[in-house]
């Protein structure tokens, strides 16, 4: 009897900490190509959201999309920096990168790097240093966010893919075909430290608790890895559903959010640095994998579409992807 009061008690704990959330709304966006990250502009409450060749950026006091930012071909990351009034935009099919002013969306510049399809990207307000990293080449392209100049191209020895700063002059990518984290120092501008975070593999979304000093990386074989970002030590493993492409820390809940392409949102708590638990899975809708949060309101954001037929594979294109229904383009709201 007195286990099964332990794991009744346990049972209740778990329930009473879940969080209830369920999918809220979808914003309707223009547009028809594919997708990747977003990022919130907290002040201005705006979303801005990867598409295709453009970015839409979406007012969230009002759901409403206002305005889009043309000519950023094979778009995949914006990162904003609030403090210079500018937001950076890796073009991934131009080998670029491209400028705007944070309040008009007007282009201020749009440069060319050596990189080979830039993909993620971060500003770091310790540094005043833009990061951006490139897929194919390997490494990341270094930017002097105040003068928009290339500063360094940093080697990463494996395909980078998305970054965290602990705001204090050291950055944490996650290297996805090495199941690795690179540290990088921010004023040196060279790689530090190297973190090995097996058995998570295919590392992609990264999260970081700066208080406590801990990364989140969601992985590609379904679990999310803790790292300690002092140690690289692994603390522990979280299972979470299949086809995460990211994962946000709300430090105000000391919730994880795991997107799944499959279709689900992973809910973790955090009971302390050490001490995790699943507390719900949420569903969604398939192809929502990667996800942003509004730290003001605490609701998630999340893009996806509608899927048709998937082509027969060929020898030009091994693994084709599923057709995106035209005009079904959106941004997923959970709260």
């Amino acid at each position: 009897m007195k286990c099964l009061s332990v794991l009744l008690f346990a049972l209740f704990v778990s329930f009473s900490q879940a969080q209830n959330l369920k999918l809220s709304s979808e914003i309707s966006v223009a547009g028809d190509l594919g997708w990747d990250y977003l990022s919130v502009d907290e002040p201005a409450q705006r979303l801005f959201v990867s598409h295709g060749n453009v970015v839409n950026v979406i007012d969230l006091k009002t759901d409403k999309a206002i305005a889009v930012i043309p000519d950023t071909k094979g778009v995949h990351g914006i990162t904003i920096a609030n403090d210079l009034n500018k937001a950076f935009i890796s073009d991934g099919a131009d080998n670029a990168f491209t400028i705007v002013n944070l309040t008009t969306f007007e282009l201020i510049e749009k440069v060319a790097i050596q990189g080979v399809k830039p993909d993620a990207i971060l500003y770091d307000k310790f540094s005043k240093k833009v990061f951006v990293y490139n897929a194919k080449s390997n490494d990341a392209t270094v930017i002097d966010a105040v003068t928009n100049k290339v500063l360094k191209s940093i080697p990463l020895d494996g395909k980078p893919e998305f970054s965290a700063t602990n705001a204090k002059g050291l950055i944490y990518v996650n290297i996805e075909d090495k199941n690795q984290i690179k540290v990088i120092d921010a004023i040196k501008l060279e790689v530090v430290k190297t973190f090995d975070i097996s058995p998570g593999d295919e590392p992609s979304g990264l999260a970081f608790d700066v208080v406590n000093n801990r990364l989140f990386s969601v992985c590609g074989n379904s679990i999310m890895v803790v790292t300690d970002a002092i140690t690289g030590k692994v603390v522990t493993t979280l299972p979470i559903g299949e086809g995460s492409d990211g994962v946000f820390y709300d430090e105000k809940r000391k919730l994880i959010f795991s997107s799944n392409g499959e279709g689900t949102l992973t809910v973790i708590k955090q009971k302390n640095k050490d001490s995790y638990a699943v507390l719900e899975t949420v569903p969604t809708i398939k192809g929502a994998r990667t996800i942003t949060m509004s730290k003001a309101t605490g609701t998630i954001y999340m893009p996806t579409a509608s899927f048709g037929k998937t082509p027969d594979a060929t020898k030009e294109n091994p693994n084709p992807r599923a057709v995106i229904i035209p005009g079904t383009f959106k941004v997923l709201t959970v709260k």
